[in-house]
């Protein structure tokens, strides 16, 4: 019994460390609000401010795996680059050891006088006290965030004295020491950190284990000294699932903290136990105390990323080996070289780079368009996910090509250019926008699947027609974008006034089915939003054409109303818009009105 006594004391020091740990590391996350991230991705322009900055974040949260995560999300949306991930997750692994040092506080002891102001249970006691009040009755945010900080201390220091109490009767079992003297041996000693880390999913509470085991004077550095090396690589647990859901450049974040932990164990383990092997070093019976093994912790760290550091930019190309990128995924990523920061200085080439990665934009926004439409009739998990990440990379699109065409406006250029570059920037929003509109139709189809909505016949009839409307129209507008075709282009506006006359006309036609009891309003509400979509890809498509039919004029207005472009009464726009109502079963009443400004959203 005495011994389920003591594993469980020392189970619930271990909680109530995690614990306290976690309250802390949230309190000052919340206290510094948005200001950690920032630094993240802001001041990381060098692989040494990359480790300083890594350091001093993961020092304030106390946790390196949150740390990592944090940049693996940066990563993952593409605000940072895999190369300023390194040297973050190089500085986390300094700054995680930070704790060790903060937990020697907890050994402090004191029996009279000053020296019992100094003990842990007086320290605890005064900021749990402060803690809770300002936890209880303060009035500001701020002041309950700096309650959970004192509360999250003290409870971590409980925590430390409660396992450091549970392992104190241990220094007297034959048992116990014939266990750390198994660990003095590398590979058993290397397993058993990796393995007590994986499980406790912290590297600071299996340092923390470790420290309230050296209380009762039986560790040495021998058995110490290979848990140390096992520790950093089983906290790479968390981080490694974190990064499951992540792209390929959020897993190789990931890796590259396993990397940075695995180099440093196999590395130091080598040279170490090499060198003992002939020098026979004398410290090894050496006894471990709370410091000391705090300061082997700190030193290891920081001896990985000394040697680590320099090969930063081969550190990279390894985990970009480990984890290729597909050749889909290669050429989504080829478009962006195009917009090279020295052809700023050569307008003429710049924009011709520019449109050359509009036209992959183009290709991959008439794709996911399509592939969004046919999850109405055909919904599968995976094509949703897939209309979701090609989303994502559209949006990157606009935000890269806008970047550059900004930073293009600030160079001299002639007047054509000008007009040119400004045309580019108001077909890269309507892009954009397109995109958010075939993201939405896959959410209703989402909806529809999960909530088992089903339409009438007639409903699904009509919108099939109003589809294939829609699939013509984004082909030929990205197409005409491509193909510089003008005359292409002048069919987007007649054919994308069809499908709002059509949209506006099925919109009734389900009214009266919800009249009549065919539809539910369930449906309805969905068919709605589905036409509402498709009415705004139309609109979107007649800007983006109006912009390609101005390009090559010298002061032209990429704001002027597409109306001025496509007069409603000119013969060409009444040839194509009876072609296409002919096409698509539509009658043409005669009275067309043109789409004012405010319908492009």
């Amino acid at each position: 019994m005495a011994i389920v006594s003591m594993i469980l004391s020392l189970l619930s020091g271990v909680a109530l460390f995690l614990f306290g740990m976690s309250l802390m590391g949230d309190g000052l996350k919340s206290v510094a609000g948005n200001k950690l991230e920032a630094f993240l991705y802001k001041m990381t322009n060098t692989p040494l401010k990359g480790v300083a900055l890594g350091t001093g974040v993961t020092s304030v949260i106390q946790s390196s795996s949150a740390t990592t995560v944090m940049v693996i999300g940066f990563v993952n949306s593409g605000m940072m680059k895999l190369k300023q991930a390194i040297g973050i997750i190089m500085g986390a692994n300094i700054g995680t050891s930070i704790t060790g040092w903060i937990l020697c506080l907890s050994y402090i002891q004191g029996s009279n006088g000053v020296a019992s102001l100094l003990s842990t249970a007086t320290i605890s006691a005064v900021v749990a006290v402060i803690g809770i009040i300002l936890r209880m009755f303060g009035k500001r945010t701020v002041h309950k965030n700096l309650g959970n900080i004192m509360l999250g201390f003290s409870i971590l220091m409980t925590g430390m004295q409660t396992m450091s109490g549970a392992v104190a009767p241990l220094k007297e079992s034959p048992v116990f020491v014939d266990m750390l003297t198994m660990f003095s041996n590398p590979l058993a000693g290397i397993l058993v950190g990796i393995l007590f880390t994986a499980v406790l999913q912290s590297a600071s509470a299996t340092v923390g284990v470790l420290q309230a085991l050296s209380v009762t004077g039986l560790l040495t550095f021998a058995s110490a000294f290979p848990i140390v090396l096992g520790i950093g690589v089983g906290a790479a647990c968390p981080v490694l699932i974190s990064a499951i859901g992540a792209n390929k450049n959020g897993k190789r974040t990931a890796l590259v903290y396993l990397m940075n932990d695995l180099f440093g164990l196999v590395v130091w383990s080598v040279i170490f136990y090499t060198v003992n092997a002939f020098v026979h070093f004398t410290f090894m019976d050496m006894i471990m105390s709370p410091v000391s093994i705090a300061l082997l912790n700190t030193v290891f760290r920081v001896a990985t990323v000394c040697v680590l550091f320099p090969f930063i930019p081969k550190l990279e190309q390894l985990v970009c080996y480990l984890v290729k990128d597909s050749a889909e995924e290669l050429e989504d990523e080829a478009d962006f070289d195009l917009l090279e920061e020295r052809l700023i200085n050569y307008p003429a080439l710049a924009i011709g780079q520019c449109h050359r990665a509009m036209n992959g934009m183009a290709k991959k926004l008439r794709k996911n368009v399509n592939r969004a439409m046919n999850l109405i009739n055909n919904y599968q998990q995976d094509k949703f996910d897939k209309v979701q990440r090609k989303e994502d990379l559209i949006d990157k699109y606009e935000s890269r090509l806008g970047e550059y065409l900004i930073k293009l406006t600030k160079h001299e250029m002639n007047t054509l250019q000008t007009t040119q570059v400004s045309l580019y920037l108001h077909t890269i929003n309507d892009f954009e926008r397109i995109g958010d509109h075939a993201s939405y139709i896959a959410h209703l189809s989402n909806e529809m699947h999960d909530n088992h909505i089903q339409f009438s016949q007639s409903a699904w009839d009509e919108l099939n027609v109003v589809m294939e409307a829609v699939r013509e129209e984004i082909n030929i507008t990205c197409n005409a974008f491509m193909n510089d075709d003008k005359e292409a282009a002048e069919r987007v506006a007649p054919l994308g006034m069809l499908i709002t006359k059509m949209c506006d006309e099925l919109k009734l036609h389900h009214v009266a089915r919800l009249s009549d009891g065919i539809c539910g309003l369930e449906e309805g509400t969905v068919f709605n939003d589905i036409l509402n979509s498709f009415n705004r890809i139309a609109a979107h498509c007649a800007s983006a054409m109006v912009a390609l039919m101005k390009s090559g004029e010298v002061d032209s207005d990429p704001h002027i109303h597409d109306s001025k472009i496509y007069p409603s009464n000119s013969p060409r726009y009444l040839e194509y818009l009876k072609e296409y109502c002919e096409k698509y079963d539509m009658k043409n009443e005669g009275h067309v009105l043109s789409m004012e400004p405010e319908e492009i959203e």
